[in-house]
């Protein structure tokens, strides 16, 4: 099995361009479903996004990968898809159940294995569930996978979400846009990369309007051919940015729009990260002193949960006590054990973390446990004295497109093994 293994106290200096959104990329993929022709450019070529084009593959679209200019062609040539999500291509991945609702709409019946994916906590379909009954769908869950049918299509409605949730969000916009008649989404997530796939729609030609949480689709649309380019990841930058915060001297991250991470710069820059915007473009330089501060993670516009690990290594450098309240996933802490083989001084208290600072952390043979949990470990590995070494990185690859690469072009000593 692969491992990570990180010699730290470097100073890191360079370039780091950020790539597409993997979030928004696997909607987008499972929108693919209703199209004829499609191009989907900037693409990352993570784990998740081969396990989606595999799934795709397995239900009867033909994909041509170009990995050299990160875009993918799409062709529909059938007029029926295997209506299947079997659980070998559902199981390492959440976002696999995004096929069921695209599925249900076109073929009225849908046969997909719960998901898996990180072991964050219990992230139940039933919001997803919820609202393909609304929408006129007949469930029921049988040995491991959601049976789904509408023997006479699906049917806008009115629906508001009992409580706001992205994959449900994307779901349901995902299956009224070939429901008959309107959809009201109200409750809606408002997170970048359901936009992303509300733009995406649109440019197939699905008519939608967008404004706050409340979303309205026109559904049973003519899907038209179109070239769509996926926006950047905010995760992947928010990560390069609290690396860069802790371990460099001066880095420039590429390819982003600083207002969709607004709350993100304001908060490190709160903790005394020295940060420049420019149009595309973001310099951190060495910051010296960091200052403690309390965050409590939230749905979008709020502080992602999945940066939560992250800056968590970042406070470990801050004077005083910070505090992170994890509002999202209940089991998010996953990665406190191992930051305190390295080091940290960390308590737990039910939903929320005290980190006590400024601390030295040492190298230590670690284990990742999720996806965001892993990348945390790498930035302590930069900044601890010694070896780190980091096991189960395969959940690295599933959302991280060529991180040894990216920080060794910006001088870390990194390597797998």
């Amino acid at each position: 099995m692969q491992k990570l293994l990180i010699k730290g106290k470097k100073k890191l200096s360079g370039i780091i361009p950020i790539s597409g959104s993997k979030n928004a990329t696997l909607p987008i993929l499972a929108a693919s479903i209703f199209s004829q022709k499609v191009k989907i450019e900037n693409v990352p070529f993570v784990k998740d996004v081969f396990t989606m084009i595999e799934l795709l593959n397995f239900i009867g679209l033909r994909i041509k990968i170009n990995k050299k200019n990160n875009s993918l062609q799409i062709i529909n040539k059938k007029n029926v898809l295997n209506s299947i999500a079997p659980y070998k291509l559902v199981k390492t991945m959440r976002a696999g159940v995004l096929v069921l609702g695209p599925l249900l709409a076109r073929n009225k019946k849908a046969k997909v294995s719960l998901p898996g994916g990180c072991a964050i906590g219990t992230r139940p379909v039933d919001l997803h569930l919820f609202v393909l009954k609304k929408l006129g769908a007949k469930i029921k869950i049988k040995n491991g996978y959601i049976h789904a049918s509408a023997k006479k299509g699906l049917r806008g409605c009115k629906i508001k979400f009992p409580s706001v949730s992205v994959g449900a969000t994307e779901n349901a916009i995902l299956a009224a846009s070939q429901a008959s008649g309107k959809t009201i989404l109200l409750n809606c997530a408002i997170e970048p990369e359901v936009k992303d796939l509300i733009s995406f729609l649109k440019k197939i030609g699905c008519r939608i309007i967008s404004k706050g949480r409340k979303i309205e689709i026109f559904g049973k649309f003519k899907p038209v051919e179109a070239t769509y380019k996926v926006m950047f990841d905010r995760i992947e930058a928010g990560t390069y940015l609290i690396a860069s915060a802790i371990a460099g001297s001066n880095i420039s991250l590429l390819n982003i729009d600083h207002k969709i991470i607004r709350t993100e710069l304001k908060i490190l820059k709160l903790m005394g990260v020295k940060i420049k915007t420019f149009k595309n473009k973001i310099n951190i330089l060495e910051s010296k002193k960091i200052k403690k501060i309390k965050i409590t993670t939230s749905p979008y516009p709020g502080f992602p949960t999945d940066l939560q690990a992250q800056i968590m290594v970042l406070m470990t450098k801050a004077e005083g006590v910070s505090i992170i309240k994890e509002n999202i996933f209940e089991n998010r802490f996953m990665h406190v054990p191992e930051l305190k083989r390295m080091g940290a001084k960390i308590e737990i208290k039910n939903n929320t973390a005290y980190i006590q600072g400024p601390t030295n952390l040492s190298g230590a043979e670690v284990m990742a446990t999720d996806l965001r949990a892993s990348v945390s470990l790498v930035i302590a590995g930069l900044i601890a004295d010694n070896r780190t070494l980091i096991n189960r990185i395969y959940h690295l690859d599933r959302g991280y497109e060529n991180l040894e690469k990216k920080l060794k072009n910006c001088k870390s000593n990194i390597k797998r093994i």
